[in-house]
């Protein structure tokens, strides 16, 4: 199976990569720096790197494309120039992204006949690319010692808390922390893919069993093979849907779709959503029986309003670790600034700081100071 990087320091456009090619049959892994890129390299095998900066890839021999925001002639040839096999614009074409790699995993393979060597395998360093859990307040604090002592068995855990509040940072934690650390941590969005396609990504499908199945596909089931599963917004999953996954976790075995043979599967599945599940269970959208399933251990993520102490913190967390993704010196944040904005109401919670101190960092001067700060509260804040 071909294995691809992907370099790109936006979230979003690194989940929404990994989803396309991981439904194509590819396996990924993502980093948002050069600095993970070249840490991810370090510990295992890929075949090509995803990238929306020539500079930013590790210099190991790894064939990469480029997918540049700056469509230019200029830019094009500088991506050439320093070893890009393909170079292409946002937004991306996913059939010419497709067939680009196609394409640079074919040129790459070795030509001689003679049995390949074996590939050596490095023992993967724990918590070397998964983000801290940052904050002092108790409520957090709780959060860490919960992951502590329920990360090295095997029950299966449910975290809950509204949205942009790091529930899948505390299912990576979940995962580094576990025995099954150096095998796959496999996510998948509930919420993200439509009703008609979530069995054929959770479970796979062999060719032929649609009209769009082309060739056999393994699921995220597959896929995590002796790792961690994690499914995000699984509140949102189809009942049809929850009484397959329910007999995955009730017999460790699947069946892919087109198929009836019965695949073992070795997983741990932790799931994750911003509802109230006992709600949907009365309302009749969830299975009462799959939800004792999952929640062996309920893992509840406070609000940022809820651990509001924690802010100057994560601020300062934030404006060191987005300086770096833009190359730039990090800036010091003003008390009077810090101030303020433990005030703010953050309904859409750390995910909303993080994106109010880049825009920060970006429009501010030498200095992050009270009157930047007021000046995006005055647009911004209802």
């Amino acid at each position: 199976m071909t294995k691809v990087l992907i370099v790109d320091r936006s979230k979003s456009m690194r989940n929404t990569l990994r989803e396309r090619l991981e439904y194509e049959g590819y396996a990924t892994e993502s980093a948002a720096t050069p600095t993970d890129a070249a840490e991810a390299c370090s510990h295992s095998p890929f075949d090509i790197i995803l990238t929306d900066d020539a500079h930013s890839v590790p210099r190991v021999g790894i064939p990469f494309i480029v997918l540049s925001s700056e469509p230019s002639v200029e830019a094009a040839v500088e991506a050439v120039r320093s070893g890009a096999t393909e170079f292409l614009t946002r937004p991306i074409d996913m059939n010419r992204l497709l067939g680009a790699i196609r394409k640079a995993s074919t040129e790459s393979e070795p030509q001689s006949e003679e049995p390949c060597a074996p590939v050596v395998v490095r023992p993967r360093r724990r918590n070397a690319r998964v983000e801290e859990i940052v904050g002092n307040s108790e409520a957090i604090a709780h959060v860490r010692e919960l992951i502590e002592k329920v990360a090295p068995s095997e029950a299966r855990v449910l975290i809950t808390g509204a949205n942009g509040t790091g529930k899948e940072l505390v299912a990576r934690w979940l995962h580094e922390k576990s025995r099954r650390a150096g095998a796959p941590f496999v996510e998948v969005n509930c919420a993200a893919i439509p009703s008609e396609l979530i069995e054929s990504e959770l479970f796979g499908h062999e060719k032929g069993a649609f009209t769009s199945a082309v060739k056999q596909r393994k699921g995220k089931f597959e896929q995590a093979a002796g790792g961690t599963l994690f499914m995000d917004e699984i509140g949102d999953m189809s009942l049809s849907a929850q009484a397959k996954v329910l007999r995955a976790l009730q017999e460790n075995r699947i069946s892919r779709v087109g198929s009836d043979r019965d695949i073992d599967v070795n997983v741990r599945v932790v799931a994750a959503t911003n509802k109230n599940l006992r709600d949907e269970i009365r309302r009749g959208n969830f299975r009462e029986d799959l939800y004792h399933r999952l929640s062996v251990i309920v893992i509840s993520v406070p609000s940022l309003a809820d651990r509001r102490e924690d802010i100057p913190m994560l601020a300062e967390h934030f404006v060191e670790k987005i300086s770096g993704e833009y190359s730039l010196s990090p800036k010091p944040i003003e008390r009077g600034a810090l101030d303020l904005l433990r005030q703010m109401p953050w309904s859409g919670n750390i995910r909303e700081l993080r994106n109010v101190i880049e825009r920060l960092i970006i429009l501010s001067g030498d200095r992050i100071t009270l009157s930047d700060v007021e000046r995006y509260a005055a647009a911004n804040v209802l």
